[in-house]
């Protein structure tokens, strides 16, 4: 279930990248929705299959990387929560602020990079 997460949250990072290049250039029309809540699904997905996964035995213990997974699943909740917000807007018709958008996409990639060390300890 670590590495179905591990994979979900992957696809989620690069989807998220698409959309945030086209989210930042302000000349073109924004992206399309199917594909943010494309974005949406496959993070929450991973992160369920994540919290899934941290209900079972202890990984990491002899490694010192036991609490890797729960700081991973907290950065990438609240990165759920930010990215919930931009959902607000954008049903209000507004774009995203830049700043917004980049505090999402610090929160997402900081708990996918400590995912990473996560699984691969």
């Amino acid at each position: 279930m670590l590495i179905a997460a591990f994979y979900a949250l992957g696809a989620a990072v690069l989807l998220g990248s698409v959309l945030a290049v086209w989210n930042l250039r302000p000349r073109i029309a924004p992206p399309p929705w199917p594909l943010a809540a494309l974005h949406a699904l496959v993070a929450i997905g991973g992160l369920l299959c994540l919290a899934i996964t941290l209900r079972g035995p202890p990984r990491g213990l002899d490694q010192g990387t036991a609490d890797f997974g729960i700081i991973s699943a907290v950065l990438i909740a609240l990165a759920a929560l930010l990215g919930g917000g931009m959902l607000m807007g954008r049903l209000r018709k507004r774009r995203p602020a830049s700043t917004l958008i980049g505090i999402h996409a610090m929160l997402a990639i900081s708990g996918f990079v400590i995912l990473i060390a996560y699984v691969l300890a």
